[in-house]
């Protein structure tokens, strides 16, 4: 199964959306996708999250995850309406909270096929993470797609 992880900036605007649909549905039809993962911190994870909603309604195959970067027992999170499931990475118990979003979020980077981006902030977590990415980008062990603002 291949896997596709989104990572961007809790300040995204709506007028990326159909950038950002037209990504999914590439994974989807030519890279294979069938698992996308996606946070639930910002702008940019509502929107991904709602452009795998609306593809799932034509690719009844494809699943969405919600990863939480926090133990489910310390703050629960009950599965949201349209995601398949959650996922807390292993071993990070121990992950101190105030880099428990980040961890959470490079172990996602370091297990999944694809990652679609909307990092353009030079001074950011996630544009630190898409650098990080693009190292294993350059291994050939994962495919980053980049969504650029409509302005």
């Amino acid at each position: 199964m291949k896997s596709c992880f989104f990572v961007g900036h809790r300040e995204a605007s709506e007028e990326i959306y159909p950038s950002l649909y037209a990504a999914v549905e590439q994974h989807i039809l030519e890279y294979g996708v069938t698992e996308f993962i996606v946070g639930y911190y910002g702008g940019f994870d509502r929107l991904a999250a709602s452009a795998v909603k609306e593809a799932k309604r034509f690719y009844p195959e494809v699943k969405l995850t919600l990863l939480l970067p926090y133990h489910p027992e310390e703050r629960p999170i009950p599965t949201p309406d349209g995601f398949d499931s959650t996922f807390y990475p292993p071993g990070m118990e121990s992950v101190p909270r105030k880099v428990a979003i980040v961890r959470a979020n490079r172990y996602v980077v370091d297990h999944v096929d694809y990652l679609i981006s909307y990092a353009w902030h030079p001074a950011s977590n996630a544009r630190e993470l898409v650098e990080y990415a693009k190292r294993r980008e350059k291994k050939g062990s994962l495919f980053i797609t980049l969504i650029m603002s409509a302005d």
